[in-house]
């Protein structure tokens, strides 16, 4: 059974926490692309968890865990990131993480010049988490990137890395007027983690062949949303990789074969991190009793999330690109003060009537139009069974449901990992 776990909108639509939920019935789970330029937020019986690089699957110590080719991978932020796990008990070893000999590595230059691009850009910047995510994804398609294969062959890293120095020095002296980069820098930081993940490193395209062969339950968990896909998303806002459930086999390493479900996550209302076009974004007070209520602030930054009313029009896009066949709407207990909820049901365009999502400028002038549900005004938090909502919070579900043309499996209502409805 291969399933994957993604995201309908912008991103940071609680995936971590479904992916923590839905785990406990797999075996294995596979972050197929992406860096740690976001986060996923897990709270379970050990605390609050946020996850940058480490699939969600991690915090149960039954399943195996692997980081696929497809991603970027910063190994001193994920020595970090496992160090940090370990301090609060959980077990990590080469038995239970695997990471992709075919994943290319972010390098500290990447960083850098993700920092020297944005600054340059001034105004018109990108709103980049500065991680070095685009650069790294730029020279992998240039030829110019080091993958983690490479850290069990030093002399082929060494020859490697000496051509790739030379041609970045030049970037970042030529266009940036800053100092070149560094060989010996360079080669002592590859050199130190290459000791510390020795062992982690395999072909997971093998290893999750054996294990699919052998019947084993794999979950594959994405990163961002399909807004923020590259192809599909709202370009050039968007994320460096691909965030479709299509790509999940491919960046997992085993592109033969196929998924049989997948489980799109959704937020009751809309939330966003950086920058570019958002159709229902709210403001002034709305957006910060909002961002209040659903602690909307990006696991990755911390940097306050742009928020705004449910988009029909982006969610019914985001089911059709990721092919959702369940979904499972999230933050359901967030909206509950809300006397009248609004929803995004089209857009204006230049006076035209659209209830396709756009792209272009198209995208940049659209006006909301909003339809007005009424709210239920009461604490949900502890409701678990689909009897215990009130009446127009399952009349919300359902009208949610029709808008965007798939059934709602899930809802949560709190961020635990038993705060949750399965309808």
């Amino acid at each position: 059974m291969l399933t994957a776990i993604v995201g309908i909108n912008w991103g940071d639509e609680g995936k971590g926490r479904m992916v923590d939920l839905l785990s406990q019935s797999q075996d294995i789970v596979v972050r197929y692309q992406g860096g740690n330029n976001a986060g996923h937020t897990v709270v379970n019986e050990r605390g609050k968890f946020i996850l940058n690089l480490l699939p969600s699957g991690i915090l149960r110590k039954e399943i195996t865990c692997v980081m696929g080719n497809g991603m970027c991978i910063d190994l001193q932020h994920l020595d970090k990131e496992i160090n940090s796990l370990r301090e609060k008990g959980i077990e990590i070893t080469p038995e239970n993480l695997k990471i992709s000999d075919r994943a290319v590595i972010t390098m500290p230059y990447h960083v850098m010049i993700d920092g020297l691009e944005e600054k340059r850009l001034g105004a018109n910047a990108f709103g980049s988490t500065k991680r070095g995510i685009a650069y790294v994804y730029g020279d992998k398609y240039m030829k110019k990137a080091l993958r983690i294969g490479d850290l069990l062959d030093i002399p082929y890293l060494e020859k490697r890395l000496k051509g790739i120095v030379q041609f970045k020095s030049l970037e970042v002296e030529g266009v940036y007027g800053a100092d070149p980069v560094k060989y010996d820098e360079m080669l002592a930081w590859l050199k130190k983690y290459a000791e510390i993940f020795r062992d982690y490193i395999c072909d997971t395209g093998v290893y999750l062949t054996q294990a699919n062969l052998a019947g084993k339950r794999i979950m594959f968990e994405a990163q961002l949303g399909a807004l923020r896909d590259i192809d599909f998303g709202i370009y050039p806002y968007t994320s460096s990789s691909s965030t479709i459930a299509a790509y999940a086999p491919i960046g997992a390493g085993v592109p033969g074969l196929k998924l049989d479900l997948t489980v799109g996550i959704m937020k009751a209302y809309s939330s966003c991190v950086g920058e570019g076009p958002f159709t229902v974004e709210m403001s002034g007070d709305e957006a910060v009793a909002l961002r209040e209520a659903g602690g909307e602030y990006g696991a990755a930054t911390g940097r306050p999330r742009r928020v705004g009313a449910f988009d029909a029009v982006a969610s019914r896009y985001g089911v059709r690109v990721q092919g959702a066949d369940q979904l499972a709407l999230t933050k359901l207990d967030t909206i509950s003060y809300m006397e009248k909820i609004p929803v995004c049901v089209a857009y204006d365009i230049d006076g035209k009537i659209v209830e396709d999502f756009p792209t272009g400028e198209a995208l940049n002038i659209a006006k909301p139009i909003f339809e007005y549900v009424d709210g239920w005004k009461c604490d949900i938090s502890a409701c678990r069974k689909k009897e215990d909502l009130p009446e127009k919070a399952l009349e919300y579900v359902k009208y949610l449901e029709k808008l965007v043309g798939a059934s709602i499996k899930y809802v949560s209502v709190g961020p635990e990992r038993e705060a949750y409805i399965e309808f």
